[in-house]
This record gives C-alpha cells, sequence and structure tokens, in this order.
C-alpha cells in the first residue's frame, strides 16, 4: 500500500522551562494516498506541534530528538534532523502544505487575495501571468466562492471568515500537494459554514487525490470527516482506530472523558422563568454602515429593530451564521458603537442622550468578555494590574483593588500567584478566566460574552461553561451568551434568540426552540451542528 504520510518514532524536546519534557514523544502513523487521519485532542497534547514538525516549521526552542518523516516517498526529516531549507521550502506548497485555524492571521492584510493566491503559482512554476489567474479564478470557483472576480481584488478584511478560509484552502490545493495538513480550520466558523467547508475538503480530496491530516479539538467534526482518528494526550498517542469504532467504542478512559465533555443538543429540564428586573434591554436597535469612497458610498444594514432583555440571574443566547449581527448587537448593547436607531437600557436608565461622564459612570454596569483574551489582554502588564485597573479608576485605594484582584482569581478558580504572571504564561483556558475575572472587577450587573469559548478544547470549555452558570447563581448576573456553538447554547442558555441577517426570526426558552423549531432558518442551523454517534453518548460509556 501506498503511502503518503509515514512517521517512525518521532520525538519532539521542549525546552527546559516546559511543562514537560516532550510536545510530542514516540510518535508513530501513516496514512495512505487518498485517506483521512483526524489527530484530536485538548490544548497541548502536541497536535499542533504534529502538523508544524511535518511542515518542517517548528518554532525556536522546539527541536526533534529523533524520528523520520516520509512525505510522498520524500524524506523530510532523517534521524531528528531535516533535509536542507532550500529542499522544505521547493516541497512546500508543491507536495505538503497546511490550512491554518485563523485565516485572518494567515493571510496578508496588505495584499489582495488573488496576489496571494498567485504568489504559490509564480513561486512553484514558470506560468504565464494570464495562465495564473486563469487558474487561480479557477480554483475560486472550486471552493465556492461567489464572485470569483471580486474575491481575486479582494483585501482579506473585505471578506467574511468563511470566504477567508475558502481562499486559504485554494491557497493550498493550488498546486494539487500530495498532503493537506488542516489545522483546526472550522473552529471559528458558525455551524453552517463549518459543515460546507468540510464538504469542500472531502470533495477536492475526492477530485485530487489528497490526503487529509485533519486536525481537530471537536470529535463531532471528526465523526463527519470519517477515516480514522488519533488520540492524543500530553504529546503521546493513546489510542487510534476507525474514527465510528473509536467513538462508538472507546477503550481508553481519556478519549471516554472527552466524549464526555462534548456538549449534547438536548437541552436540560428549564428552570423557572425569573421573576428579577429587567438589567439590560435593546428595543427596535438598529445598525448601519456606509461603505466606499467620500463621491461613492452604499450602506449596508447589520442589525434591523432587535429586541433583548436579561432580567438579573438569566442567561439569553444569541446564535446565527457568521455576518448575521451578533457581534455588532454586543458592541451596541455595550455602547461600544451608537446604534442608529432604537433604545438601550441599562438597569433601566435610558442609555442614549447620558451626558459623556454619566455614560462613563454607568459603564460598569454592562461588561464584555471577548472572543479572544490573547489580544485583549495586554501583553505588557502583569495580571494584577490588569484586574486591579478597572477598580482603580472607578476610585477604589490601590490596597483595596489588589485584594479585590486575588479575591476575583479565586472567584474563577486560578491560584493567587496568577497576580505576578504575564498572559503569555497561561493556556487559552487560564486566559479565558482571566477575561472573566476582569470583566467582573468592576462590578457589573450584566457580562456579555462574546463567543467566549468557541476556540477552546471540549473540556476546557466544559469548565468555562460551569464556570460562568456557577457566577450567574452566586452572582445573581445577567449574561448575553453570543455563540456560533449551538451544543453550548442548548446546555447553558434558559432563552435563545436567533438571528438571521440582522433579525430576531426566532425566540424563546431553549428547550423549546431546540426542541420544536418553528422557522426553516433554525431547523437548518440545527441540521448542520456537529454530532457524535448515539452510542457513544450512552451514560455507561462515560463512566
Amino acid at each position: 500500500m501506498s503511502l503518503a504520510l509515514k512517521i517512525d518514532h518521532l520525538s519532539l524536546r521542549l525546552p527546559l522551562q516546559g511543562d514537560r519534557p516532550y510536545a510530542i514523544e514516540g510518535l508513530s502513523l501513516s496514512i495512505p494516498v487518498g485517506g483521512t487521519l483526524c489527530v484530536a485532542g485538548e490544548s497541548g497534547s502536541g497536535k499542533s506541534a504534529l502538523a508544524l514538525a511535518i511542515m518542517g516549521l517548528l518554532p525556536p526552542g522546539i527541536r526533534p530528538e529523533q524520528g523520520t518523516i516520509d512525505v510522498a516517498g520524500h524524506t523530510v526529516l532523517a534521524d531528528g534532523r531535516y533535509i536542507a531549507e532550500r529542499q522544505l521550502r521547493q516541497w512546500r506548497g508543491a507536495r505538503m502544505t497546511m490550512v491554518f485555524q485563523e485565516p485572518m492571521t494567515a493571510l496578508n492584510p496588505l495584499m489582495t487575495c488573488g496576489r496571494q493566491v498567485d504568489e504559490a503559482l509564480r513561486l512553484h512554476g514558470r506560468l504565464s501571468r494570464a495562465v495564473r489567474r486563469a487558474r487561480i479564478l479557477e480554483m475560486f470557483a472550486a471552493v465556492q466562492l461567489d464572485a470569483p472576480e471580486r474575491i481575486f481584488r479582494s483585501y482579506p478584511h473585505q471578506l467574511s471568515g468563511g470566504q477567508r478560509q475558502r481562499v486559504v484552502l485554494s491557497m493550498a490545493m493550488i498546486l494539487r500537494p500530495a498532503l493537506l495538513i488542516c489545522d483546526e480550520p472550522t473552529t471559528a466558523l458558525d455551524v453552517t459554514t463549518q459543515a460546507e467547508i468540510l464538504a469542500l475538503i472531502t470533495r477536492l480530496q475526492q477530485e485530487q487525490g489528497t490526503t487529509v491530516l485533519l486536525i481537530t479539538h471537536d470529535l463531532g467534526v471528526a465523526a463527519r470527516m470519517g477515516g480514522d482518528l488519533l488520540v492524543m494526550h500530553e504529546g503521546q498517542v493513546i489510542e487510534q482506530g476507525a474514527v465510528a469504532d473509536v467513538l462508538v467504542r472507546p477503550e481508553h478512559p481519556y478519549t471516554r472523558r472527552l466524549l464526555a465533555a462534548v456538549p449534547s443538543m438536548v437541552p436540560p429540564d428549564s428552570r423557572p422563568e425569573p421573576e428579577t428586573p429587567v438589567m439590560l434591554a435593546g428595543r427596535g436597535v438598529r445598525k448601519r454602515y456606509r461603505h466606499g469612497s467620500l463621491w461613492r458610498q452604499t450602506e449596508q444594514e447589520v442589525l434591523r429593530s432587535v429586541d433583548l432583555s436579561v432580567r438579573a440571574g438569566e442567561i439569553v443566547g444569541v446564535v446565527g451564521e457568521s455576518g448575521s449581527g451578533k457581534s455588532t448587537l454586543a458592541r451596541c448593547l455595550v455602547r461600544l458603537e451608537m446604534p442608529n436607531a432604537g433604545k438601550i437600557e441599562w438597569q433601566g436608565w435610558p442609555v442614549e442622550g447620558l451626558p459623556e461622564q454619566q455614560l462613563r459612570d454607568a459603564r460598569h454596569l454592562v461588561q464584555i468578555i471577548s472572543q479572544d483574551p490573547g489580544r485583549s489582554l495586554n501583553p505588557r502588564r502583569r495580571i494584577g494590574d490588569t484586574l486591579a485597573e478597572g477598580a482603580l479608576n472607578r476610585g477604589m485605594p490601590a490596597a483595596e483593588a489588589q485584594r479585590l484582584a486575588r479575591g476575583l482569581l479565586e472567584q474563577v478558580q486560578l491560584p493567587p500567584d496568577a497576580l505576578n504572571r504575564y498572559p503569555h504564561q497561561f493556556s487559552g483556558g487560564q486566559r479565558q478566566r482571566l477575561a472573566i475575572a476582569r470583566a467582573l472587577a468592576c462590578r457589573p450587573r450584566v457580562l456579555i460574552a462574546d463567543e467566549a469559548v468557541s476556540a477552546l478544547d471540549v473540556t476546557t470549555q466544559a469548565h468555562i461553561v460551569a464556570l460562568l452558570r456557577d457566577l450567574q447563581s452566586r452572582l445573581d448576573l445577567g449574561i448575553v451568551f453570543i455563540t456560533h456553538d449551538l451544543r453550548v447554547a442548548a446546555q447553558l442558555c434558559d432563552r435563545v434568540l436567533v438571528l438571521r441577517r440582522g433579525r430576531v426570526v426566532e425566540q424563546g426558552r431553549t428547550a423549546a426552540v431546540f426542541g420544536q423549531p418553528r422557522h426553516e432558518y433554525t431547523r437548518s442551523l440545527l441540521a448542520a451542528a456537529p454530532v457524535l454517534p448515539m452510542p457513544a453518548l450512552d451514560p455507561e460509556l462515560q463512566t
């Protein structure tokens, strides 16, 4: 049997100050030509290190100690040593290629999308400019990008997340590589776009005969892709086999724990509706943006008369595809953006028309938790200073603000010594806890969580969801939970609003909306959500 990828006894040594000796230890695997291998595990399990090792892109500090890597019959690594860098550069793109998790960071913001794909063709061939352009437009059409000519001329920031991921996939597949490595390619995408991207990868794989190595923390994505599944934990392979076999009959306790952490699409029994005061309300909220030059402008209406209210002690979910207006609604509710029409009230106070000083004094009532805590936390400030900043700005003495910071760490279940550390010294899940603690420092009545768990693995995600539920119960907080992960919304939210193109198409108690959706759009969202085979949800399997 011909192999597209063969790895023997690969070990990657971590720096001395690492949390363990090896990023990967003694890993062996193989994928036949045209096959699919899904690699799953928690953050820090070594999944991304494996992908970077295959591509010869390991960061400084991580070095191969032993092992062999062969791609399409050609040696990339032998006895812990890579081939010449010049040879590696020739093979990247032509024989092996990679689709990264976040296309906005993978694409150059200063270059048009067409020019970036053209760069791969220009460096690996001698085609004329006209032929290259025709090939790129053909590939854009193959990945189902509408208006390929417009996409060719567009910059990354002018495209949606799904469109950017399709451009990255075009760049990866334009040279018909033998091996395609996809590192969490759908994590930041909504369920319908996620389903489309996975179907697109499968179709291109079948048409071009490409072998796929898919790295994911979502076992539902692995179930949809099929092929074989390899489960990693702390740099070691603990279980592997056909996807269906591993998910239905997991043998290792760690695999069972991963499966147990995947949220169910069936909401729990509804809690009684609270009779507490309304802490946050939006009535008829509208928002539109203007695009273009001074002489020629177009308007885009992002929110169209949206109504939303949150009571103390209630969690309200907002779900919908990318571009539905979820994040714009969050920014309007917290007054980071000014709506064009409608009314917003914080704890019964109308926000519009408030003098700037009064608005500043009231901002502590509604706080936002952003999707990426790595970007929202100042990398140059210690965590203790970051957590105390909000209290200091409200006039609290420095000593009392530091005591508050220590108490906040306890509330989000982090050790006291975290006060003296910097954001880069924490894992993704820990940084999300710190972002929650910073929001709590202002003693808000409402938290707006904008995709706060979308980039986390299932076990970390479960911990953050449990933390939010605990804080909501103990502090009587109102929470607006914005997410594209319907499984998390099903388990966490008391009520849910479904947004489509800026309109609320359906809302109600979560059990009712998920159990008996009335709108066709809601039904299509639920149908697109990745699910596990039913036997994997058997309680006996999760003990």
